[in-house]
């Protein structure tokens, strides 16, 4: 039977990365406390230095990844409208002939 997946509100994932960064705390400590998987931890942390500007050269911000998201849904979307539209067009066309 699968594990079902724990989901974290952002408030929730910022009070963790929070306590990592001012409260002095260590992941393991923070995790131990909490109930949580270290992995996930350590992913907020690194997502949060890159949000403020400290993570490596290139890396996307929480902001452009919703963005790129976003983008790449619409696209998509217009890609099915477009495919529609043609095939729209070739049955109208053999139906005039």
């Amino acid at each position: 039977m699968m594990k079902k997946r724990r989901t974290y509100t952002k408030e929730f994932k910022s009070e963790v990365v929070k306590l990592v960064f001012d409260g002095g705390r260590s992941v393991p400590e923070v995790c131990q406390q909490h109930e949580l998987g270290e992995s996930s931890v350590y992913a907020w942390v690194k997502q949060a230095q890159v949000d403020r500007g400290e993570g490596p050269s290139g890396a996307l911000t929480t902001a452009e990844k919703e963005e790129l998201s976003q983008l790449r849904r619409d696209n998509r979307e217009l890609r099915r409208e477009r495919d529609f539209l043609k095939q729209a067009t070739a049955y109208f066309a053999r139906a005039k002939q």
